[in-house]
């Protein structure tokens, strides 16, 4: 069975951010996965266009982005958006993981980004949207 290339949208406002994320979570962050391609965004409106498009596996926003942070954005794409794909959001505090918690982001990267973490993260979070959901039937 030949995995599909995911497709990773990566948004901030500043190109040397979104550049040190593709670089840390890497083309393969796991060899079970197969290879990612990125999808930059430097806007709010591009990140709502291509996340609206559904052809997004994973998302990963900055939680310093300007004029709107990737937390907000987050908390809004999960309210909005009926199966919306897993979030990490990346901040530049530990003591933000907390707000990162309150988007309802699935997971938190705290910048500088260690490449292992970058790229563990990303797969773990994509091998958790893989595995089917079974609800018992009831009756």
């Amino acid at each position: 069975m030949t995995e599909h290339t995911k497709r990773i949208l990566v948004f901030s406002h500043r190109a040397e951010v979104r550049e040190s994320i593709m670089n840390a979570v890497g083309r393969r962050p796991a060899a079970d996965l197969g290879k990612v391609r990125y999808v930059e965004a430097s806007g709010v409106a591009e990140v709502l266009s291509e996340m609206d498009a559904g052809e997004v596996d994973l998302a990963i926003l900055d939680g310093e982005a300007q004029p709107t942070g990737g937390i907000g954005l987050t908390r809004q794409l999960k309210n909005e958006i009926t199966d919306c794909p897993p979030i990490v959001v990346a901040v530049r505090r530990k003591d933000d993981r907390w707000l990162a918690t309150w988007s309802q982001a699935d997971a938190v990267l705290v910048h500088p980004l260690d490449p292992l973490t970058a790229a563990e993260t990303v797969a773990d979070v994509l091998r958790a949207q893989r595995v089917p959901v079974v609800r018992a039937a009831r009756g």
